[in-house]
């Protein structure tokens, strides 16, 4: 497997942890030390990943909800061959978002350092 095809299916991952809040799965792609950002009415929200991972347990799951799977890659910007930003739009639960994850390769492979994410807007939920 290439390169570009580990990142890939650590993307996928990264998704499948959002559409069926599977917490495991976020363990793996995350790196332990990996905080999330978000800036609302002019304040930078910071979330270190284990907080994170506290909420994603506990809200109900896209998948669950029978919520049809919307999600895409915007942009992949190499910044070396072991570091990209990934760049997605994802609905869940009636929301849009836009995530910049921030990808380093180690020795366990992909894992996100960083997320920097924007509620974009609501769309209406369609299911299965």
């Amino acid at each position: 497997m290439t390169r570009t095809e580990e990142l890939l299916t650590a993307i996928n991952t990264y998704l499948d942890v959002i559409y069926y809040c599977d917490v495991e799965k976020l363990e793996f792609i995350f790196h332990p030390s990996a905080s999330l950002f978000d800036a609302d009415e002019g304040k930078i929200f910071v979330d270190p990943v284990g907080e994170w991972r506290k909420d994603v347990a506990s809200r109900p799951s896209p998948a669950g909800a029978n919520q049809k799977r919307d999600d895409n890659i915007v942009s992949i910007d190499w910044l070396s061959d072991l570091s990209a930003v990934v760049k997605l739009r994802l609905q869940s639960l009636g929301n849009v978002f836009v995530d910049h994850l921030s990808f380093v390769y180690g020795e366990n492979g992909w894992k996100i350092v960083a997320k920097v994410w924007h509620l974009d807007g609501k769309a209406p939920i369609e299911t299965l």
